[in-house]
């Protein structure tokens, strides 16, 4: 059952049909051909839907788009101008803080990728930037947000892999700013090589202080996530709910600009994007609970310890495989797929389900930016107005760094276990 379902699923993809259909279509075949009923399908996809940390996924989405859809975003990207547009390629410096500071509210490189690229790509445009380089700035460090609390991916990841949500939070700290910093670097040096103008902000220490007061309450929002966590007052569940008041009370109270059609907005977007993860979880079951009754996973850690002796050989076998899936699965599907796999191959060589999760994320993070199915890739490169292609040639030094960075989380266990 599981060496058919192994084989239809690509199929259904080669085919054009969505990630969620193909793996419903590929199990309900193999159990079919197998001669078992549909009803097993039925029940499966409706189990995982029943999962109480799952409610931390549609509140922490609502709450990103309840803080998105006022002012703070515009306050965040002056803020980020303010720190960084004196030097160099300002403006692309910009895309990098705004990507690391919007990490912590809305937990999703597409939402990111979005966002500061309606907001920057088009002055940056203006500004003399190429609008490949541009695009390729926005389309990597938009990925910096599924390490920074909170994180959907690493959600995701901890509850089809029994992880510490609150673990994978704090690990993905370290690993999120080395990412931000080394693209901070990246950009600096292409625009000293290529002259890229500054974008200094003028006002002194009044302008600092203005910005600093109306960008504080969403700054707080990381810190709001990671010390309520980790001091033990709530869940993830409990927090994300929270998260939820504390953007509705900042928008109302502080800025000022919350109103029922933005509430319906965001409540709408909450809805489109949990409805879409929700059936690639639920889809991601049936396929799990098939691997599962067949001890596939069992087998594949035993015959990979077999076959590849060292760990260290073991960790990047992994890692291969997770670059090429992460270049033809969306990110959630992924992680909802090896997820499962991984974490026993991981268990037979000792390395920590933290460690692995924070390789996956950051693996399946590069396919974000990859062809042929780069989504944050296509939205820079659409709100550019530029090919793809010139894109991808601007993307070289990025996938450099998102490497170097990768081999230092799969074999300096320090960067995320302390």
């Amino acid at each position: 059952m599981a060496s058919l379902l192994i084989w239809v699923f690509p199929i259904l993809l080669l085919i054009s049909v969505p990630v969620a259909f193909a793996m419903i279509g590929a199990s309900g075949i193999a159990l079919l051909v197998e001669g078992k009923s549909l009803a097993v399908l039925g029940q499966r996809l409706y189990t995982p839907t029943q999962s109480f940390p799952m409610l931390a996924i549609p509140f922490f989405i609502l709450a990103g788009s309840l803080m998105m859809s006022g002012r703070f975003g515009e306050h965040l990207v002056a803020f980020a101008k303010l720190l960084v547009g004196r030097f160099r390629g300002g403006m692309c410096h910009v895309s990098v803080v705004g990507s690391v500071m919007f990490g912590g509210v809305s937990g999703s490189a597409v939402a990111d990728a979005s966002a500061l690229g309606n907001a920057l790509i088009p002055v940056q445009k203006k500004s003399g930037y190429p609008a490949g380089f541009a695009a390729a700035v926005n389309a990597s460090s938009s990925t910096v947000s599924v390490l920074i609390p909170p994180s959907i991916p690493l959600i995701l990841y901890g509850l089809v892999s029994n992880t510490s949500i609150i673990d994978l939070f704090v690990a993905g700290i370290i690993p999120g700013v080395l990412l931000g910093v080394g693209m901070l670097a990246l950009t600096w040096f292409s625009a000293m090589r290529r002259g890229f103008p500054p974008s200094p902000v003028e006002g002194g220490w009044k302008k600092w202080k203005s910005e600093l007061k109306h960008a504080f309450p969403a700054l707080l929002m990381p810190v709001f996530v990671i010390g309520t966590l980790r001091f033990g007052i709530a869940t993830p569940t409990e927090v994300s709910v929270m998260a939820v008041g504390y953007a509705l009370i900042v928008g109302s109270v502080v800025y000022r600009d919350m109103s029922w059609s933005g509430i319906l907005r965001a409540l709408l977007e909450t809805g489109v994007m949990t409805g879409a993860v929700m059936v690639i979880i639920m889809a991601s079951s049936v396929i799990q609970w098939i691997l599962t009754l067949e001890q596939v996973p069992q087998e594949l850690a035993t015959w990979v310890t077999a076959s590849l002796s060292d760990p260290w050989k073991v960790i990047l076998a992994m890692n291969i495989i997770m670059l090429l899936v992460g270049t033809f699965l969306d990110l959630p599907a992924a992680v909802l797929l090896l997820g499962p796999l991984f974490t026993g191959i991981a268990a037979s060589i000792g390395l920590d389900p933290v460690q692995l999760g924070l390789m996956m994320v950051v693996n399946l993070a590069i396919g974000l930016y990859t062809p042929p199915v780069g989504t944050t890739l296509y939205i820079s490169s659409t709100i550019a107005k530029t090919s793809v292609g010139s894109v991808v040639k601007e993307l070289g030094p990025f996938y450099l760094l998102a490497i170097t960075i990768l081999a230092l989380i799969s074999y300096v266990p320090a960067l995320t276990l302390y």
